[in-house]
């Protein structure tokens, strides 16, 4: 299993947990984003900075992703390619993206976004805490230990 990371808008302490995971299960973890990011060195962590602009990033990881690797992303759209390439989508909040639950998330994004387009305020997500941070560890060590 290889983890690719949607790393422009990752949180930092999920940065930090798959860079231990990465060191601790000797996987390798490729970070993808359209600026230049700080690894900590090592052979299991890599970075691929990609042009600027929409989709450029998400693009990138739909054409380098192979069936079983993982992809770490807060993006639907990006978690649906993912699905369709049999690989496995988790959020940075913890929750696994699934064949089952995709068409419902991407509808309710759809929706959110057409009330945003009418002006209602939908409010944004909740802050990162704790909570999510361990949520996000505890489903990658089950993915990780399955994969094995």
């Amino acid at each position: 299993m290889h983890i690719w990371v949607d790393a422009d808008a990752c949180p930092k302490p999920v940065k930090e947990i798959l860079f231990r995971a990465a060191a601790k299960r000797e996987v390798m973890v490729t970070l993808v984003a359209n600026q230049p990011l700080y690894t900590p060195p090592s052979k299991y962590i890599s970075t691929v900075q990609v042009p600027a602009g929409f989709d450029v990033a998400d693009n990138e990881i739909v054409d380098r992703i192979e069936p079983g690797d993982l992809v770490v992303t807060a993006d639907i759209p990006l978690a649906a390619e993912v699905i369709e390439k049999q690989a496995i989508a988790l959020n940075p909040r913890g929750e696994l993206y699934t064949p089952e639950n995709i068409r419902e998330r991407l509808n309710m994004r759809d929706f959110m976004s057409e009330l945003r387009d009418t002006g209602v305020q939908t409010g944004g997500n909740a802050c990162y805490g704790n909570r999510e941070k361990q949520a996000f560890a505890n489903q990658l060590d089950r993915l990780l230990a399955s994969a094995r």
